[in-house]
């Protein structure tokens, strides 16, 4: 899973990007596209691991994409924006940070501290993106329309649902509230629309407002979470031995950077299944509604081909148990066929005939 970080110049996105990826941005790099992949913290598999003594332990990963700030105000920065859609299109969510801290040496973008209005702009970018490529899309079908073709009905249910998507997005409405089923969403995924995807808002505050909780509203937006970019950066650079003092010194309780990680993970309706032995403790990430057939494919191919069943305990079960040969001896260990559908945190192992 890729999730692009966009934003408006100066809202501190390159630094949100530093923190997350835990690695350090060079300010005079050339302004492209720059990406890393990221562990998805999971306490769970320290847990596990100090019950199994395995030889790695594997997290979850997903990768980051800094995108370069895009400048609304200028014909030049709208060429910029439009030359870097196509990597934005790439990314399966996008988190937006705005800005929300005031510093002199740090100029404002159109000489202002305003997230709202900021989040609004860029909203307004996303919704033009889209709009722009349905109409075009429709145009294209209304000249091959005009002419006799194999693909005539084809098109014209494309143009239909086109149509449908174009209301919604001069109604400032994102597509996914108007592709309703799995053959919709089919009929316009080569597109990558902006506006179906997963969002989450950031809102980048200044460093003595680091442990606020406070989020901005962000409609059409499945998460927002608020960080100080700038304390996350150095939190990333810090020893581990280092980090709880300096963490305390400030009053933060958990590292925003692990928040937001988990808030992109989440929105893109992903969960995570876990399997335990004495080589790995690993976590492995589906989507939400997957089935233990399908997790076995995620795991080997050959495994989902043979699936006999999955025995399954969830990680709280576990817990209660205190190992797994407890939880065999209580009967907490559940024997679950392909349909099964695995829910977050359900430990696998499964059994195949190869």
């Amino acid at each position: 899973m890729r999730v692009a970080i966009i934003g408006l110049p100066q809202s501190g996105k390159s630094t949100v990007f530093a923190a997350a990826t835990e690695r350090e941005v060079d300010p005079f790099a050339p302004p492209e596209p720059r990406q890393a992949i990221v562990r998805v913290p999971d306490d769970r598999l320290d847990v596990l691991a100090k019950l199994t003594n395995p030889e790695k332990v594997i997290h979850a990963t997903m990768e980051f994409v800094d995108i370069p700030g895009f400048s609304l105000d200028t014909s030049k920065g709208a060429d910029e924006l439009r030359r870097l859609l196509p990597t934005i299109k790439q990314c399966d969510c996008l988190a937006v940070v705005v800005r929300d801290f005031q510093n002199p040496a740090v100029p404002a973008y159109r000489e202002r501290v305003d997230p709202k209005i900021d989040l609004a702009e860029v909203w307004d970018e996303l919704i033009f993106a889209d709009l722009d490529t349905v109409t075009n899309r429709i145009e294209r079908i209304e000249k091959a329309l005009k002419r006799p073709s194999k693909t005539r009905e084809a098109d014209k249910k494309e143009q239909a649902l086109l149509e449908r998507c174009r209301e919604a997005l001069e109604s400032n409405n994102p597509l996914s509230t108007v592709l309703h089923s799995e053959e919709e969403t089919r009929q316009v995924s080569s597109f990558a629309f902006l506006t179906q995807k997963p969002l989450v808002c950031v809102r980048n505050v200044s460093d003595e407002h680091a442990g606020e909780s406070e989020t901005l509203h962000a409609e059409h937006f499945e998460s927002s979470l608020s960080m100080s970019a700038s304390i996350e950066a150095e939190i990333a650079t810090l020893e581990e031995v280092d980090r709880s003092a300096f963490m305390a010194d400030l009053g933060l309780k958990q590292i925003a950077r692990d928040r937001l990680v988990r808030t992109c993970y989440k929105a893109c309706g992903l969960i995570s299944f876990l399997t335990i032995g004495s080589d790995e403790v690993r976590a492995w990430t589906i989507p939400a509604g997957t089935t233990a057939v399908q997790a076995a494919a995620k795991v080997h191919t050959d495994l989902a081909r043979g699936f006999i069943r999955a025995e399954t305990i969830s990680y709280d079960e576990l817990m209660v148990c205190g190992d797994m040969k407890a939880a065999k001896t209580a009967g907490k260990l559940r024997k679950e066929g392909k349909t099964y559908v695995v829910a977050d945190g359900d430990i696998l192992n499964i059994l195949a005939g190869l």
